[in-house]
């Protein structure tokens, strides 16, 4: 077994999917400037209602659109709390987080009868798209083509995002908050309205992230299936500097490296020391970043309370 091949790359694609569309949520909230830390807990949401979705429904499609509503749900808890009610937003993050574990380890043990894990070999994940010529370009084709429809779909989100941000009268407005909301509620924008905005498209992009969790890098749920991809997104929204093509690089990072922590378990490895490779990178890169985070975001933030 090599360890730098074409397929150690295209497994970093698929890695990539659900910290990228957290970080875009994250970044999101960053720019109207609130510092999401219930990441974690908005993608366990998804992840969970993803597969009671398809359980249910038995349609691939309706379960990531219930993972999205679910985790939209939990968003607007994070919001009133923190808009509404001027509670801090990172104590209400990690309630979050908190509340997405327990809920889903119960509501696990109340709708399937099992512990830990449910799985069913009858359900079915979502389809792996091959591209048309895409697929039949060597290199090219193995890279790109054959994934889940979610992995494309947060490359144009990104983008998508970048157009909304830096090309519209809405995604300036949106910035202007974050900058300095004092300022912006002078102009007369309703920077509440703005943020309520901001928080639910986070949500959507975090249930989106859960659903690819769930049934496209697997079909099954396990009980803290995150395990900590949610903070993970967030360092890669502050390396990305908050900026949708940036946050696409440092995401890339980190898929990578948890691309390359599977990779390393076929080496005879400890897992021990094979699982822990994301998140020393994280780390890493938080120390590097402690004078560049969300700091000045959440000092604009506090200014305007």
């Amino acid at each position: 077994m090599e360890l730098f091949d074409l397929t150690l790359l295209s497994s970093t694609i698929r890695m990539v999917t659900p910290i990228l569309l957290a970080a875009l949520g994250g970044a999101l909230c960053a720019r109207v400037g609130l510092f999401n830390v219930g990441l974690e807990g908005l993608i366990l949401i998804g992840a969970f209602s993803a597969i009671v979705g398809n359980h249910v429904t038995g349609s691939v499609f309706l379960a990531v659109v219930f993972a999205a509503f679910m985790s939209l749900l939990f968003s607007m808890l994070f919001a009133f709390m923190t808009i509404n009610l001027k509670a801090n937003d990172i104590v209400v993050g990690v309630a979050i987080n908190f509340l997405a574990l327990g809920l889903t380890t119960f509501a696990l043990r109340t709708i399937f009868d099992v512990k830990g894990a449910y799985y069913d070999k009858n359900m079915q994940g979502l389809p792996k798209w091959d591209i048309p010529v895409i697929e039949d370009i060597p290199v090219i084709g193995s890279l790109f083509s054959g994934h889940s429809p979610l992995v494309y779909l947060s490359f144009l989100i990104a983008i998508l995002l970048y157009i909304f941000l830096y090309r519209s009268v809405t995604g300036f407005r949106v910035l202007s908050v974050g900058i300095n909301p004092v300022a912006a509620r002078s102009l007369g924008l309703k920077v509440g309205s703005l943020q309520y905005m901001a928080i639910a498209l986070s949500g959507i992009l975090c249930g989106l992230a859960g659903a690819q969790l769930s049934l496209g890098q697997v079909t099954m749920f396990t009980e803290g299936m995150t395990a900590g991809r949610g903070f993970i997104a967030l360092v890669a929204t502050m390396l990305g500097q908050s900026h949708p093509i940036g946050i696409i690089g440092s995401s890339l990072l980190f898929g990578f490296m948890d691309a390359m922590s599977i990779r390393l378990q076929g080496f005879s490895l400890p897992t021990q020391f094979t699982q822990m490779l994301p998140y020393a990178i994280t780390i890493i890169a938080m120390f590097l970043l402690r004078d560049r985070g969300m700091g000045s975001q959440q000092g604009n933030q506090q200014s305007g309370r």
